[in-house]
């Protein structure tokens, strides 16, 4: 399992402030922190990065390698952004990660970009026509994908499929959607297909205390069904899965001793399948 550590994103105010001031203590602080809490990749999110993109991405992505020796996930929807840090990426520390293309022809050029720089890619299941409504249509824009990485030159082991992580509190019918798109992603190629979810969109919204609970339980549900990387927190993922056991347990309907952590595990699994309707206190329910 990859972790991409989440936590350098431009909406964290934090972060922000760092990117406008060119600050790189705050940015070598949090990559680090993610590095030795295991991530395996750092995400860089600059945003659309409309102006000044191309400097900011070079300078992201040069500042979190100048002290971790991870590759990075280029987070923008600005394409020459992109490209401007793909040239500087080094890969000494593996291979870079694109964020992403999708079935909107707008983001078609970024599989030429894959090419050219021999970087992986997502291809998250959504077009321009909207959000997908169920797991087969997410199944077939990825069959569609797949096709024109392949026309692109992308091999298919360098793309991650991304079913497309929603709002519990405001679309809880796709948590469960995404969960059946991942087992159909798998049965879609021989070796089955790398997958990708940006994990804490599924607790956007939610109260603080709620929102590890929902991402820890997901990402094993997740990872059960075969998924195979995460943009998400390192620290919280590591407690998952030293839950992992328990959790499973619950999923094959054993009861455990701790019937407080029961109680919490049997809640969220019904939130998260759709079997009771989510509040932001179904927890104390």
């Amino acid at each position: 399992m990859l972790i991409i550590g989440e936590k350098l994103s431009i909406i964290a105010k934090r972060v922000r402030e760092a990117m406008l001031k060119k600050d790189k203590g705050p940015i070598q602080e949090i990559a680090t922190r993610q590095w030795k809490e295991g991530s395996g990749m750092i995400d860089a999110n600059i945003g659309p990065a409309e102006d000044g993109g191309e400097e900011l991405m070079q300078w992201m992505v040069t500042t979190i390698q100048e002290i971790v020796p991870l590759p990075i996930c280029l987070d923008t929807t600005n394409a020459k952004a992109i490209e401007a840090g793909l040239k500087i990426h080094n890969n000494q520390w593996g291979r870079p990660l694109i964020n992403s293309t999708s079935n909107d022809p707008e983001r078609f050029p970024i599989l030429e970009l894959a090419a050219k720089y021999n970087s992986q890619v997502i291809g998250l299941t959504v077009g321009k026509g909207g959000l997908p409504a169920d797991a087969e249509e997410r199944a077939a824009i990825a069959a569609e994908i797949m096709a024109r990485a392949m026309e692109y030159g992308v091999p298919l082991e360098d793309l991650y499929l991304d079913p497309l992580v929603l709002q519990i509190a405001t679309s809880q019918d796709h948590a469960r959607k995404v969960i059946e798109a991942l087992k159909m992603f798998r049965e879609m190629n021989d070796p089955p297909m790398k997958t990708v979810v940006g994990l804490s969109n599924i607790s956007n919204g939610c109260p603080k205390h709620v929102r590890p609970i929902l991402n820890k339980y997901y990402f094993i549900m997740l990872m059960n069904a075969g998924l195979t990387a995460a943009i998400a927190d390192a620290h919280e993922m590591a407690e998952a899965m030293q839950e992992k056991n328990v959790i499973d347990d619950v999923l094959s309907g054993k009861k455990i001793d701790d019937s407080k952590k029961m109680a919490e595990i049997t809640k969220t699994i019904d939130v998260i399948m759709g079997k009771t309707l989510y509040a932001h206190s179904y927890l104390e329910m």
